[in-house]
């Protein structure tokens, strides 16, 4: 399922855009990000949207995952 969205499946939403981070959901210039970086980088789906950090309806399958902002759409893993 993908919304309108322009959601890349990278799992940390699109860093050229990211304002907040797709795991914590602070702002991306607050705080250090590593080990949110690398917690979506392995293995977690991002539970924050990364252009308005609202929560996103996270739905992880044997297959992958998808997340989906009620504003922005669905991203999905690959």
């Amino acid at each position: 399922m993908t919304g309108s969205g322009s959601g890349s499946g990278s799992g940390a939403g699109s860093a050229a855009s990211a304002v907040f981070c797709g795991y914590c959901g602070k702002a991306v210039g607050e705080g250090d990000h590593a080990a949110c970086s690398s917690r979506l980088g392995v293995i977690d789906p991002p539970r924050f949207c990364s252009q308005c950090a609202r929560r996103m309806v996270v739905q992880v399958t044997p297959a992958g995952w998808t997340a989906t902002c009620s504003r922005h759409g669905s991203t999905a893993s690959a």
